[in-house]
């Protein structure tokens, strides 16, 4: 992945957002079987993509190895002075899915692309359902159905778009598109061709 990022830099502007992952919801968990508040775990989440977020920009060429922005202010400064830079997370209640639509919205991207561990939106969670039936397209109202609404939930939730940010992807219509992160030609396809070989598309 950070070998086609470089070599789309070359071509495009990219700003990339990473989330915690497993090393976050783990954290988290231990933190609210411990009894913390949900700041306190949304604070220990932001920090783990922080880290998540450094350790991406070590692996790339022009990018903001010295400086990860902490808010969109510094990741639009940034932008415009590297190809492509990386961030995670912002502030409490604010999941890294907000954050990039966020930064999606003030910077006019032309492609919000959010790149997960499954191939696209299913009807309902494919790794508990072997019925779940994938969407080649859906429609930016029936996904936030399918995540239960546009309020925040709370750290570490694990859904493949959270309510806050489709409310960005439907107010700015950002052309949106979900697709599994290890499928590297798929990717690519989309960024520099526009072509959606295999995800979904969302549709506003």
């Amino acid at each position: 992945l950070s070998t086609l990022l470089g070599e789309l830099s070359k071509e495009f502007k990219i700003v990339l957002v990473v989330g915690g992952g497993d090393i976050a919801r783990r954290y988290i968990d231990i933190g609210r079987k411990l009894g913390l508040d949900e700041k306190s775990l949304d604070i220990i989440g932001i920090a783990s993509t922080r880290v998540n977020a450094q350790f991406f920009t070590m692996l790339l060429e022009n990018s903001n190895k010295d400086q990860i922005p902490e808010n969109m202010e510094d990741a639009i400064k940034l932008s415009k002075k590297y190809s492509i830079i990386v961030m995670g997370g912002t502030t409490p209640g604010h999941s890294t899915d907000m954050v990039g639509a966020e930064l999606a919205e003030k910077v006019k991207a032309d492609l919000f692309i959010i790149a997960t561990n499954v191939d696209g939106i299913y009807s309902k969670d494919p790794m508990l359902h072997k019925d779940a039936k994938r969407f080649r397209e859906i429609k930016i109202d029936d996904l936030i159905k399918i995540v239960g609404g546009t309020d925040w939930k709370k750290a570490g939730s694990n859904v493949i778009v959270d309510g806050p940010a489709c409310e960005i992807i439907k107010r700015s219509r950002i052309k949106t598109y979900v697709i599994n992160g290890k499928s590297i030609n798929a990717l690519k396809d989309l960024i520099k061709n526009g072509r959606l070989v295999e995800g979904t598309e969302v549709k506003i």
